[in-house]
């Protein structure tokens, strides 16, 4: 069984779906992702994806603001603590830094990304961390505010390896996208072949970044399972280990799924 460990349902074009969401989850079902993270990126949506998954048993939360919303909406820890009680989230973000689509609202990024951490270490819930462009600051807020007996997720992964061992050093799990699986992504592909498998997750960041051989399709929790393929071929396993592994990586990060589901 494979657990699609970040995606965001609420933002699927389900025009090809017949506007069924349900469709989306039978077709995951049937490559057996049996489970899936649904994260948030802005607190005006979350009412209503809060709805929508908990029609479903295997279908868990997160609650945050992305950095590229933070002009839309600064979070409060108090209003992260009080989404952190509900039963079905599981995590909080995503959060973090980047620099490379919005520079101007560096200080404002940095400051969400402040609250998100200190909203961890009180809730107990992992972080899920978005980084781009901004390795330093981001492992430095980290540092300085981030629970290490907290932990979390630095997701859909491209930085490099040396980034990824200062991350784990801070107890925070490598995920990886459909990114691993493009062309280009062979020094990406160097970076999950060092990762230890047991800090290791798979997404899909659907409807976002659809791996090969769906590239430039809209993109479904289904397709955790190429990117899972795509780990297996790089670390010479059979896809049930790295199905079962990931899994097992899930539970332990997110300890808070087995209360929800």
């Amino acid at each position: 069984m494979f657990v699609d460990s970040h995606c965001h349902l609420d933002r699927l074009d389900l025009s090809a779906r017949n506007n069924e969401l349900q469709a989306v989850m039978d077709a995951a079902k049937a490559k057996d992702v049996s489970r899936m993270l649904c994260v948030a990126i802005e607190l005006q949506q979350l009412p209503d994806m809060l709805q929508m998954v908990k029609r479903y048993d295997n279908v868990f939360a997160s609650a945050g603001v992305h950095p590229l919303h933070v002009v839309e909406g600064m979070p409060e820890i108090a209003d992260l603590l009080g989404y952190a009680a509900d039963p079905k989230v599981v995590a909080l973000g995503e959060t973090g830094l980047d620099y490379f689509y919005q520079k101007d609202s560096i200080e404002l990024q940095q400051e969400s990304f402040v609250r998100h951490l200190k909203a961890s270490a009180t809730s107990r819930l992992p972080v899920i961390v978005h980084t781009r462009d901004a390795r330093e600051d981001t492992l430095t807020l980290l540092r300085q505010h981030a629970d290490p007996t907290v932990g979390g997720v630095l997701h859909c992964f491209t930085e490099n390896w040396a980034m990824a061992q200062q991350a784990m050093e801070l107890n925070y799990m490598i995920s990886f996208s459909g990114i691993i699986t493009f062309r280009n992504a062979a020094e990406l592909r160097e970076v999950v072949r060092q990762v230890p498998m047991e800090n290791l997750l798979i997404e899909t960041d659907s409807p976002y970044l659809a791996p090969v051989p769906y590239r430039g399709k809209p993109n479904e929790p289904q397709y955790v399972v190429e990117v899972a393929q795509c780990v297996a071929d790089i670390k010479g396993l059979r896809i049930e280990e790295v199905a079962e592994i990931t899994s097992d990586n899930f539970d332990r990060m997110f300890n808070k799924v087995t209360q929800a589901g």
